[in-house]
């Protein structure tokens, strides 16, 4: 369900019309920080619903589409962690991963051209409870990153296509 199937579009303008001035006039407060955090072993499944963000007029009932992104990139970058832990050795006693990023939302209520959409930096963070050497850990992060299918896809921006269909004529 998204946030706009509760609202007409005078509402939505209601909401984004102020928003979209203090945006124009104050832009040191269109950077927002989303942040994800996930551990290992906490279950295998995913039901998601998205909402908009209230900073682009929605009503905040469930994660946005940003929100979304990091948690993939959470849950992603710690099956990866504990797989690779498995494959060389790595006793993991726990493992906690968090993911931070920042967004203008200028660009995504058209308030101004001139702000790149999407995230303009992600930090991605490991707090492991390990006794191993310092070289296993380094080892380990590098090959989480090697092999992290969501933090890869991020890096090398895959070629993406787009296509609508209509139900009705």
């Amino acid at each position: 369900m998204f946030d706009l199937d509760l609202m007409d579009v005078e509402a939505v303008q209601r909401i984004r019309t102020p928003l979209k001035k203090q945006y124009r006039e104050m832009a040191n407060t269109t950077l927002i920080t989303l942040k994800a955090q996930g551990r290992l072993g906490e279950g295998t499944s995913c039901k998601a619903e998205a909402s908009l963000y209230p900073a682009t007029g929605g009503m905040g009932i469930a994660i946005c589409s940003g929100g979304m992104f990091l948690e993939a990139l959470v849950a992603s970058a710690g099956i990866t962690l504990s797989a690779v832990a498995v494959s060389i050795g790595v006793d993991l006693q726990d493992a906690t991963i968090r993911a931070e990023g920042d967004l203008d939302f200028r660009e995504t209520l058209g308030v101004s051209k001139d702000v790149a959409g999407g995230f303009q930096r992600v930090r991605l963070y490991f707090d492991l409870d390990t006794e191993v050497p310092e070289e296993q850990v380094r080892t380990l992060l590098h090959l989480t990153e090697r092999y992290c299918v969501i933090l890869q896809t991020f890096r090398k921006l895959p070629e993406i296509t787009t296509t609508v269909t209509k139900s009705r004529n």
